[in-house]
């Protein structure tokens, strides 16, 4: 088993994926030691008394603070950087904190890896990146780009770099699912547009996909998942069917529809089964190619309209196990 005996950092841990990540490793995978990495003191708190597992160390820092993270990365196999500033409207109002932490922070955590000559380390990107239209997704976009050519400053090194990038993911902080559920105790939720598109993917899923990804990489790789697509209207009529469903206009800095892959990136891009690797544009390293896999046909894009896997108002009241 790929992650048996090895120690492992999570930055973000107690956020809704780590704590899944958590709960999964711990359950399925015997690591040396999983160290989380997070300036929640509260969470990390209630993490340790929910889980009393004597391979969890927990370590208060923040990703803007090289110091402290030099300190957790001491001796480690693999670092998963999920820290981030993720919501919208917070990166909007609060611009050079998302700077900090989005794009200072990762930074930070390749210059470190490198120091301490972590083997692999993989960061969660999000389809915002791809087109990106608002501040959290063009810092994400660059936290893709310092990770992916992080490659290039390895130099005798051994340290690997590579990411993961898919959509929504159901029911995380943040996501429109609580949010439906919260509106709808009174009466009424509101949509910004009934024609949105969105790609979806639940935590597990989410999880078991990085932890694939971390034994696919050879650094330089974004990892994209083929997934499927949801109606905002489906999802609406199945979390609140009885509550009125009010439009009000896309909001600042929102997509109608999102993408995965974008057609420029599709030119280096090859499909697998069960998903997609974008290369790398510039690899100024030695990139060893990955085996297999199928060159996309020019045009190809991977956006949640023109997907060809959708999730029907059946699939997501399994996924949510809301009954209406």
């Amino acid at each position: 088993m790929f992650l048996n005996n090895k120690k492992i950092l999570l930055t973000g841990g107690v956020g809704s994926f780590g704590s899944k990540f958590v709960e999964m490793v711990l359950k399925k995978y015997n690591p040396a030691v999983l160290r989380v990495f997070d300036n929640n003191e509260c969470k990390e708190v209630e993490m340790e008394r929910r889980f009393q597992d004597p391979r969890l160390r927990f370590f208060i820092g923040d990703v803007r603070d090289r110091s402290r993270l030099e300190r957790a990365m001491s001796g480690v196999d693999i670092v998963v950087h999920t820290a981030a500033l993720k919501h919208v409207t917070v990166c909007e109002y609060n611009p050079i904190e998302a700077v900090r932490v989005n794009i200072d922070g990762a930074v930070n955590v390749v210059n470190v890896a490198i120091d301490q000559g972590v083997p692999k380390v993989i960061a969660l990107g999000t389809d915002k990146a791809a087109y990106p239209v608002n501040l959290y997704g063009a810092s994400k976009m660059v936290m893709e780009k310092i990770f992916i050519q992080g490659n290039s400053y390895v130099g005798n090194g051994t340290t690997k770099f590579s990411c993961t990038r898919y959509g929504n993911v159901v029911g995380s902080s943040g996501s429109v699912v609580p949010l439906f559920k919260e509106q709808a105790q009174k009466g009424k939720i509101t949509i910004t547009d009934a024609n949105m598109t969105r790609f979806w993917i639940t935590l597990e899923q989410g999880v078991e996909f990085v932890i694939k990804s971390i034994e696919r990489m050879d650094g330089g790789e974004v990892f994209v998942p083929k997934i499927p697509s949801m109606r905002i209207m489906d999802l609406a009529d199945v979390v609140a069917c009885n509550a009125q469903k009010e439009i009000i206009g896309m909001r600042p800095g929102e997509k109608l529809h999102e993408d995965l892959i974008t057609k420029e990136e599709a030119r280096h891009a090859k499909e697998y089964d069960d998903y997609f690797i974008i290369e790398p544009e510039f690899p100024f390293w030695h990139y060893k190619e990955e085996n297999g896999g199928k060159p996309l046909a020019e045009g190809f894009k991977y956006t949640s309209d023109t997907n060809t896997q959708w999730l029907e108002k059946e699939d997501l009241k399994k996924i949510i196990d809301e009954k209406c």
